[in-house]
């Protein structure tokens, strides 16, 4: 009888060890970590818990970030690469994967449900450029190592929120090229060119001047890519400062 019970304690414990290791296996990963916070910014994780975060405050894979009014954010990932929120913004860390000396492995997509951000390339983007995606209801945006800004109005707020401007996804770029693709077909974009995809079944268009787009996070924020401090010149492929 005593041999029993030993046996069974100990299958009890092996069994407590497994469960852990499967717990530590499955635990979101850090993506990256918040590094300029000008108000609110939370974080609606996976399993349905929210968390407010702070500076320094780290930001895992499966993440809603939703930066509230008045809330500029920049999150620096792991593999160097930026975004910045900017107010009343939602965004989705949908996946997240990089080891610096396992490109194989690399993998960055988001989904921007609402609002707007500004993304600079980092080392994962440059490497394997076709692992990195943005997502959102009427258009995907695919990189070629760029910076880039992008603003989505869902239906429910262009009436009256957005400056009259039509619902759907709106892009500049700053530096390099993206790509706009849906359902209707495909283009590039440019320096200093806009794009415009009101639904994912009609094809994205390029417009012919800034349609009203504007990104003007605190003087305290960084202005170019990869950069801590506040002092480093304004130049194309790093402007923050309002687009006209």
């Amino acid at each position: 009888m005593l041999l029993i019970k030993k046996c069974t304690a100990i299958k009890f414990f092996f069994l407590a060890v497994l469960c852990l290791s499967w717990s530590f296996a499955f635990a979101a990963q850090v993506a990256g970590t918040v590094t300029h916070l000008s108000g609110p910014l939370i974080a609606k994780k996976a399993d349905g818990t929210v968390k407010v975060l702070s500076q320094q405050s780290t930001v895992e894979q499966g993440d809603t970030l939703v930066a509230e009014k008045d809330t500029y954010a920049r999150i620096k990932f792991a593999d160097n690469s930026e975004v910045t929120l900017r107010p009343n913004t939602q965004l989705k860390i949908d996946q997240f994967s990089f080891e610096e000396d396992k490109p194989s492995k690399d993998g960055f997509t988001m989904t921007l449900i609402k609002g707007g951000l500004r993304s600079i390339t980092g080392l994962l983007g440059k490497r394997n450029k076709e692992r990195f995606g943005l997502n959102t209801p009427t258009a995907s945006i695919g990189i070629r190592g760029t910076t880039f800004i992008a603003e989505y109005i869902p239906p429910e707020q262009a009436d009256g929120q957005a400056g009259g401007r039509a619902p759907g996804l709106y892009v500049q770029v700053l530096d390099g090229t993206v790509f706009m693709k849906n359902d209707g077909g495909m283009i590039d974009v440019t320096i200093g060119q806009f794009g415009f995809a009101i639904s994912f079944s009609k094809p994205p268009v390029l417009l012919p001047n800034n349609p009203g787009m504007q990104f003007t996070p605190p003087a305290t924020f960084p202005l170019g890519a990869n950069s801590d401090t506040a002092n480093n010149e304004s130049k194309s492929g790093a402007l923050i400062c309002e687009v006209r």
